[in-house]
């Protein structure tokens, strides 16, 4: 099994250089930490699950494309989420600038080609070329979503402030216009105890805000962390989504950890039931539970027709479907998969997509395995209100 945003049907079609650099997935990260943690100043505290994100998916997904007979060929690795979710989670959960997220790019690429000649790996110039190609795009992506991600934090900003004062100074402008016109000095009194009040109620939510952006504390989803085993809680969820004519296989192992046992089942159930609505029903949804450097990475596989690549980020979007939901006889991608995304931002991760003719769909659970410490990190799903 590897960590390829695909669940990696197609293993044995890796070739023998894919194979060995795959064998050095755990010696390239090592070493790519201790470099990021001595160039990137803002990475050197960062803990282990949030500096290494999603680079492992992205590391294994090079390793299927430098294969020649591998169903994923160098356009496929820029086929997925991997690239806009690691520049989304750096914005959310880390005091990155666009330069940090470059530079550990460049660092995961140097690191990557050492490693391999360290080992006596030889990659000839075609896969060099596929290397450089995929994580140049993957840079754009990255740094697209963190600016992306800035963006939304200073829209939600203003939109709040704009939207929370409307109220008072209303109030205020009412209450001043009839002081104006007013000859009863004791209904003046009222009307300027009003404003009074009104203006205190300015003050009070203008403290409130800025407090909320002095700690980053953006609205998010009200967790209740307990430790459990995440395999009962897919078991749970498999039940009721589950058709007789469908089935639904559980790979991997038990993985025990700090997560809102509610909330996760609820995002299983979740892609389980868009697994059944849009996948094949004559093939098997395939979950796997795994865990690296710290981190859950449970996946939701279905085969069927593929999301387009121009419209996977829209299946994220409250109220937005893609075209094929849309013309379909389907009902649903409006609500659930922002709700996964929800939890997933919630619990300090993010929720991936990766989607193609011959891989069919997989939705990935990427979250540290102890969220605890990451409660206070802002969340993008939230709607304003």
């Amino acid at each position: 099994m590897t960590l390829a945003s695909d669940q990696d049907k197609a293993l044995g079609a890796l070739s023998q250089t894919a194979r060995q650099m795959l064998s050095l997935r755990e010696e390239v990260f090592a070493e790519w930490m201790r470099r990021i943690r001595a160039e990137v100043k803002q990475a050197s505290t960062l803990a282990e699950p949030i500096l290494v994100n999603t680079l492992p998916t992205l590391y294994d997904n090079l390793v299927q494309a430098i294969s020649d007979c591998h169903t994923r060929d160098g356009a496929g690795v820029n086929a997925t989420t991997v690239g806009s979710e690691h520049g989304g989670e750096r914005a959310r959960l880390t005091n990155y600038d666009i330069a940090a997220v470059i530079a550990e790019y460049q660092l995961f690429r140097w690191t990557t080609f050492d490693v391999l000649k360290q080992n006596n790996v030889s990659i000839n110039e075609e896969q060099i070329r596929i290397i450089n190609c995929a994580v140049d795009t993957t840079i754009r992506e990255a740094v697209t979503a963190f600016a992306l991600a800035q963006s939304i934090f200073r829209e939600r900003f203003v939109a709040a402030v704009a939207h929370d004062l409307r109220t008072p100074l209303g109030a205020i402008s009412l209450t001043s216009e009839l002081i104006r016109v007013s000859s009863e000095p004791k209904h003046m009194h009222e009307l300027a105890g009003q404003t009074l009040s009104h203006v205190a109620r300015m003050d009070r939510m203008l403290h409130d805000l800025l407090d909320a952006v002095a700690f980053q504390n953006g609205a998010r989803m009200s967790l209740r962390l307990t430790e459990f085993d995440i395999w009962e809680v897919v078991h749970e969820a498999c039940a009721p989504n589950v058709t007789a004519k469908q089935h639904v296989h559980r790979e991997g192992r038990s993985v025990r950890g700090w997560w809102d046992r509610d909330s996760m089942k609820r995002a299983v159930e979740n892609l389980i039931g868009n697994a059944v609505k849009y996948g094949d029903a004559a093939r098997p949804i395939t979950i796997k539970i795994d865990a690296y450097h710290q981190r859950l990475i449970l996946t939701v596989h279905n085969e069927g027709n593929p999301i387009p690549p121009d419209q996977i980020e829209s299946v994220f979007q409250v109220f937005q479907r893609t075209k094929l939901a849309r013309e379909g006889d389907k009902r649903g991608w409006g609500i659930g998969l922002p709700y996964v995304r929800s939890v997933a931002e919630s619990h300090g991760g993010s929720i991936g997509v990766d989607s193609g003719e011959d891989r069919g769909t997989t939705f990935t659970i990427d979250i540290p395995i102890d969220s605890r410490p990451y409660q206070s990190a802002p969340v993008l799903s939230e709607k304003l209100e």
